[in-house]
């Protein structure tokens, strides 16, 4: 494969990103939306020690 070689996946994003400049502004926007979150360390103590523990088989009925 030759060196300079683009693939037309890459040219497509890449002709994307200069149309639309503010592309990966709202990238980083999104991901800080769903996944660059604090998590409280004491909060998540409380919810690993209020945890119930589950049956080995959670369809058996004790009747």
């Amino acid at each position: 494969m030759a060196k300079n070689f683009e693939s037309e996946l890459t040219q497509f994003l890449n002709g994307y990103k200069t149309e639309r400049a503010d592309t990966e502004a709202r990238q980083r926007a999104g991901r800080g939306r769903l996944w660059d979150k604090f998590i409280d360390p004491e909060l998540q103590d409380g919810f690993k020690t209020a945890r119930v523990p589950q049956d080995p088989y959670v369809y058996y009925q004790n009747d």
